[in-house]
Order: structure tokens, then C-alpha cells, then sequence
């Protein structure tokens, strides 16, 4: 199989993140119903005794040893340590690049469809009686962002807000652990391949950005975009397929001609004792002059 290209790699990752952050701003959902999936969400993991957020959020707020680095790590690390590791396969594993990019993807734009179905108010942005703290906010002072996210001060308008479920900061984060431990050739690579994706999780329920099913939703989105993508290789090589036959001929001969290929050999034949025309074995060539001889 032939090596990817860099610059078209390249291209085609922009092509995608600039389609998946567009099309995030295009899906925003109205305050009300994304309020309501959020409440709807911390009910049911209450029911479920699961609601974890609260007490981490809590930990963050008060120990700011805690919360500015929880707050650092959520605002960078998904757009240092996902491409980083991209690149990382380019270069250590390229046999197995292309189909670990297509399953990043595949799930990228799967949890864009999860933003467009359900809206969600992530718990930083529920009334201050629900017990969160935006801890972005908190310690705004410390790190470039403002009080809208991560987005850098005075951008908050281009991003959404309510595309918490599922939560790809989890998603990515598994993407990226299950590379190092799969790829990684030494202890340190597998460890953090088991430590990114849970550190991850801790991250984004400590700041109050996503509750623990928007973590394990980005978890499930992870699997399905795994299923999905050998199927989407499949499609996009019989698409190459298709469209090599058409510029190459049906016939097997040159483009466009309809001739047979030629022969090989160019019309020379050979015999048992030749491996290219006109090159005979020495054995070959005794016989022939004892067959002279006689």
C-alpha cells in the first residue's frame, strides 16, 4: 500500500476539523431545551447514584493547586496530544495510520450528530443553586480563556456552548490511549495510554464542563465511529476503484486503446533453461553445442 502523503493529510484533517467546528456553531440549540437535557441527565445519574460531578467540581473550586492545572489541561491538551499522536503514527506506523485516522473521524462526526440531537447545558452553565462552579471562570485570571469555555477572551461567540453530550474531550482522549497502549513500544507509552482517557474524565467533571454520561456517551461515540470506519475505508476504495477503471480502460491494455497488453517477452520466447530472453543457463548453452557437434 502506498505511504500517505503529509501535505495531503494535512489537508484533509483541516477539511474535517473546519467542517466539524463550523458545523458545531451551525447546531447551537435554544437555552431552554439544552437546560432541560442537562437537568434531565444530572436526575438520572442521581438515580443511578453515579453524580460525581458535584463533589469534584467542589475539590477543584477549593484547591486551586488543582483547579487552575485541571483548567490548563482542559483548555490544551486535546489540541496538543490528538495531533500529536496522529503524528506519531505517520511517521512509527504508517500501515497502521490511515485506519486509525478514519476511525477518529468516523466518531468526530458522529458526535457532531450527538450535538445536533441533544443540546445540553453542560453543569457550569445551570443556575449557581444546582452547586457548580465554572471553574474556567474562577480562575480566569490564570490562563488566556474568559468565562465561555476555553474559548480565548472576547471569542466566546464561536463556540457552542450547549455541544457537551457526547463529551469528545473523552473521546478523543480514549482514541489517543488506545493508540499508545496498541502502538506504544515501551511501559511509559502504554501507561499514559491508560492514564490520558481517565485523567481526561476527572478534567471535564472537576471543571463542571460535562457530567459523567457525556464522558461515557464520548466513550460509546469512540466505539461506534470504530465499527463504522472499515466500512467507510471499504466505500472510499471502491470509489478509487471506480474512478481509476474509468481514466485507465476496462481491458487491461492502455488507456483509452482497448488493445491486449502486450507480451511480455516482446515476441523473444524462452525456453526452460532461460530466465530473461537471449540470457541462457550455462548448462543450456553446453547442450546446444554438443547438439551442434552431433
Amino acid at each position: 500500500m502506498r505511504k500517505p502523503r503529509w501535505w495531503a493529510e494535512l489537508s484533509l484533517i483541516g477539511v474535517v476539523y473546519a467542517a466539524y467546528t463550523g458545523g458545531r456553531l451551525l447546531v447551537r440549540g435554544d437555552e431552554a431545551s439544552a437546560v432541560d437535557h442537562g437537568l434531565a441527565i444530572l436526575r438520572l445519574e442521581g438515580l443511578l447514584g453515579i453524580d460525581a460531578e458535584r463533589p469534584l467540581n467542589r475539590l477543584f473550586t477549593d484547591v486551586p493547586a488543582l483547579g487552575i492545572p485541571a483548567d490548563f489541561a482542559y483548555a490544551t491538551l486535546h489540541y496538543l496530544v490528538t495531533p500529536a499522536v496522529l503524528v506519531w503514527l505517520f511517521r512509527r506506523r504508517p500501515a497502521q495510520y490511515r485506519a486509525a485516522r478514519a476511525w477518529l473521524m468516523a466518531a468526530t462526526l458522529l458526535g457532531l450528530v450527538g450535538f445536533t440531537l441533544l443540546p445540553t447545558c453542560p453543569p457550569r452553565l445551570l443556575d449557581a443553586a444546582h452547586g457548580f462552579t465554572d471553574t474556567m471562570a474562577h480562575f480566569s485570571a490564570y490562563g488566556w480563556w474568559g468565562g465561555e469555555a476555553s474559548a480565548p477572551r472576547g471569542l466566546g461567540g464561536m463556540t457552542n456552548q450547549y455541544a457537551a453530550m457526547p463529551s469528545l474531550h473523552v473521546g478523543w482522549a480514549l482514541w489517543c490511549g488506545v493508540m499508545l497502549w496498541r502502538y506504544g513500544r515501551t511501559p511509559l507509552l502504554k501507561a499514559l495510554g491508560v492514564a490520558y482517557p481517565l485523567l481526561t474524565t476527572v478534567v471535564v467533571m472537576g471543571t463542571a464542563n460535562h457530567y459523567l454520561l457525556d464522558a461515557v456517551a464520548g466513550a460509546a461515540v469512540m466505539g461506534a465511529g470504530y465499527l463504522l470506519a472499515p466500512h467507510a475505508l471499504r466505500a472510499v476504495d471502491r470509489l478509487r476503484g471506480t474512478a481509476g477503471g474509468t481514466t485507465g480502460g476496462t481491458t487491461g491494455g492502455p488507456a483509452g486503446t482497448g488493445e491486449a497488453p502486450p507480451v511480455v517477452s516482446g515476441g523473444c520466447e524462452t525456453s526452460a533453461g532461460e530466465h530473461i530472453p537471449g540470457q541462457r543457463s550455462a548448462a543450456a548453452a553446453a547442450d546446444d553445442t554438443s547438439a551442434a557437434a552431433r
